[in-house]
């Protein structure tokens, strides 16, 4: 640095914004080259608008995603014929980089991982990219669970169908982490909103209906990397069985203490 320089940089803070810059431009530099892989378009508008004005924070989410979402098309063995339309590349990168919450990166990644089809012009992925970017972090956690806790069925014409899920209140705050149970009133009430569950609390007991939606359904399976049929993914993957209520308590408290760790 310059005498000059020095002179100036009276906190020296310089190096520090010197460092924080060489990792942004390192985290864009990765979803670049993902964008290039799937989107070249979207890559060199990322480049222009990015390079210089995103902070280092939401760089770092969006590199994260975007990483995860290499992973799953790297388990692809047609990965290489595969793009997806600049309108769902550039509102998952923007989306996802307001987020630094691992779970709800990593549908934002799955999202972006099914966006890619051999045609590149596949928009279908836009309403479930508009619904993740309505959710809190606490209404992923909800929608995660009811969709991995719910026995998934096709009806007699086809359509996919769950079966009831309800739970106590306890568990929708050991699931969310969070423990106002009017501030979960709302997150169900927003969630029935947005068509992704069926009910919400009882307003006679404290328990949640947390069935999913079809819909819900079909926005976890996109939010998977999986483009096919939701039939065929529950189908292949198999609907979890409902533990009984006891056992279900301590699974959800043990994960937590897991993550405190």
């Amino acid at each position: 640095m310059s005498e000059a320089g020095k002179s100036l940089d009276i906190l020296g803070v310089k190096p520090v914004a010197d460092a924080v810059k060489t990792v942004t431009d390192g985290s864009v530099q990765g979803i670049s080259a993902l964008l290039s892989r799937i989107c070249l378009p979207a890559a060199e508008e990322f480049g222009l608008l990015w390079r210089d004005k995103v902070s280092h924070w939401r760089a770092r989410n969006a590199a994260k995603m975007a990483a995860h979402a290499a992973r799953i098309l790297d388990k692809d063995t047609s990965a290489d014929k595969l793009s997806a339309h600049p309108r769902l590349v550039f509102k998952t990168i923007e989306d996802s980089s307001w987020t630094d919450d691992d779970v709800v990166l990593s549908l934002w990644a799955g999202l972006l991982a099914s966006s890619c089809t051999e045609s590149g012009n596949d928009e279908s992925n836009l309403m479930f990219i508009n619904l993740l970017s309505q959710l809190t972090s606490s209404q992923v956690r909800i929608i995660q669970y009811a969709c991995e806790n719910t026995k998934v069925y096709q009806s007699p014409s086809g359509w996919i169908m769950p079966s009831d899920l309800k739970i106590e209140a306890v568990d929708v705050a050991l699931i969310t982490k969070v423990s106002d149970m009017h501030q979960l009133d709302r997150e169900l009430d927003h969630l029935r909103h947005l068509g992704l569950i069926e009910a919400g609390f009882d307003i006679n007991t404290t328990e949640a209906d947390i069935t999913p939606t079809a819909l819900a359904l079909q926005l976890y399976v996109r939010s998977q990397g999986y483009v096919g049929s939701p039939i065929a993914y529950f189908e292949l993957h198999g609907p979890v069985e409902m533990k009984n209520p006891s056992d279900l308590r301590q699974d959800i408290y043990s994960s937590i203490i897991d993550d405190e760790k």
